[in-house]
């Protein structure tokens, strides 16, 4: 084991195994769930909003269009089947510049919007609502004129999968989230007045208007990267923030490392359940952080509220 580990340009079974499959999955695995994590945490404070993550106010949705017009329009869905089962994308660095765009699309509206003074936070969840369905219906419509393979290759893209990482797609993403993670954290003690509301956060100096727009910037191109790179992972951005308030509390000073840190974890265990739970089969992740994080968004909805 560890001479396949030194051996990591070799050309051996295992060291093809551990370099090229497991460490590029689990090094994306971390990546991911801690930029989603990362960017919940950041969205629900900046929004004053519980239920806002960037899943919610229509990134990933954004994506998946973009994805698809990609896949449809402009032909990187002619797909060529591997065995009997899966199909591989016939261009996929063209799905990926595809997604990113749909992503930043979204990102673009939901900025407008925040940035307009008599918008309040709840109009902005609103707005990612009806931004996702905008998305859902257009993706429909792109797939209704669509052949069965290129349907296939839509839907096998919106699979929100860890198994589609690879070193470079890590590189990438390992940079898109570095530098929010440090801005973020750096800024900590000012996302601890936003909470106590934008009059007393002047007062102590903060430039809310800029911090809600560079966070919301930041944190939107984050995730918009992961999506663009491994599909639609669900909740996630959702879940970690939460379950991260009942250990450290809302001081983010330690829930923005904190909702980092269990996002990636959060992420690696739900790819390990993925792929035993029914092995052989893998199954995508994005389908057990959903089915996870579902129960948790309606809990979310029917509690009662603090005073």
């Amino acid at each position: 084991m560890f001479a396949a580990l030194a051996d990591w340009n070799g050309d051996g079974r295992i060291a093809h195994v551990i370099w090229r499959i497991r460490l590029p999955r689990t090094v994306a695995g971390i990546l991911a769930g801690g930029g989603l994590g990362l960017s919940g945490v950041v969205v629900q404070n900046i929004l004053r909003n519980p239920l806002a993550s960037p899943f919610t106010i229509g990134v990933s949705q954004g994506a998946a269009c973009g994805a698809a017009f990609a896949i449809i329009v402009l032909g990187a869905g002619q797909t060529h089947r591997v065995g009997s089962g899966g199909v591989t994308l016939g261009s996929p660095h063209l799905v990926v510049v595809c997604a990113f765009a749909g992503a930043l699309l979204a990102v673009t509206f939901i900025l407008v919007l925040a940035s307009l003074r008599h918008v309040t936070s709840e109009a902005v969840i609103l707005s990612g609502v009806a931004l996702s369905a905008f998305f859902g219906a257009t993706t429909m419509l792109l797939q209704y004129f669509a052949d069965d393979i290129q349907v296939a290759a839509t839907v096998f893209w919106t699979f929100g999968d860890l198994g589609k990482a690879s070193w470079p797609r890590n590189a990438a993403m390992a940079v898109a989230g570095a530098v929010p993670f440090v801005w973020f954290v750096a800024g900590r003690f000012n996302h601890n007045a936003l909470q106590w509301g934008d009059e007393v956060a002047r007062s102590l100096g903060v430039r809310v208007r800029r911090l809600r727009i560079t966070a919301m910037v930041l944190a939107a191109l984050t995730v918009a990267v992961i999506t663009s790179f491994l599909g639609i992972i669900g909740f996630v951005g959702l879940m970690a923030p939460h379950l991260m308030r009942l250990v450290v509390g809302n001081d983010h000073r330690f829930l923005i490392p904190a909702s980092a840190l269990f996002g990636a974890l959060l992420l690696l265990v739900s790819d390990i359940v993925a792929r035993t739970l029914m092995a052989p089969v893998i199954l995508p992740v994005g389908i057990i952080t959903s089915f996870c994080g579902a129960p948790l968004f309606f809990y979310l909805l029917v509690r009662p509220r603090r005073p």
